[in-house]
């Protein structure tokens, strides 16, 4: 637990040190959520069933890392570091409950994650970028400690792992994609 606080300590004195950073804690720890919004829309519009498939699998490794979330808070609690203690770079409004493990870094990490796995991108490595700011961002506007985001972010990499593994080869998704591509194929010819 010690080491818990120190770590909370170092980033979210931070924004104390150096303000400039405090917008982009509250940024990233906020309003991200919408830009990660567009990025699944437009994923699931493009009309691309492998994007179709990575949409699905990312949604269903969120909920499945939420289950596994609300059975590991069961384990263990503790408040966010605001209503703890002294001295907090508190920068957003949270109602005090259990902060473990993060409901933000458990949904950012098994979006990121899925979509970093589905990626051939040479720039995937950017959507674990956006993952790690987010959790660190709950850290900085003082509402999560270092473990919180950690067990997380690992609970959701570990589902999403599983989910790609075992979702996209399952004879269901791929009828349920391949019979959707031939009725929008057969749309566009129509137009």
């Amino acid at each position: 637990m010690e080491l818990n606080i120190t770590l909370f300590r170092m980033i979210n004195d931070l924004g104390k040190e150096h303000a400039f950073l405090n917008p982009l804690f509250i940024f990233f720890a906020e309003y991200s959520m919408y830009f990660l919004a567009m990025a699944v829309i437009l994923f699931f519009f493009t009309r691309n069933g492998r994007n179709r498939v990575m949409v699905v699998c990312a949604g269903l490794t969120f909920i499945l890392a939420e289950v596994v979330g609300k059975l590991v808070s069961k384990l263990h609690t503790n408040y966010q570091p605001f209503a703890v203690l002294d001295d907090v770079n508190k920068l957003i409004e949270k109602d005090i409950n259990n902060s473990f493990p993060s409901d933000h870094t458990i949904l950012f990490f098994s979006f990121c994650m899925t979509f970093w796995l589905f990626s051939k991108s040479r720039y995937r490595f950017l959507w674990l970028v956006v993952a790690v700011l987010v959790a660190l961002s709950r850290v900085g506007v003082g509402v999560h400690y270092p473990a919180d985001i950690t067990v997380g972010a690992l609970i959701s990499m570990v589902v999403s792992f599983i989910v790609y593994k075992v979702v996209p080869p399952l004879p269901i998704t791929k009828r349920l994609f391949h019979s959707q591509a031939s009725i929008e194929r057969t749309k566009s010819k129509e137009l």
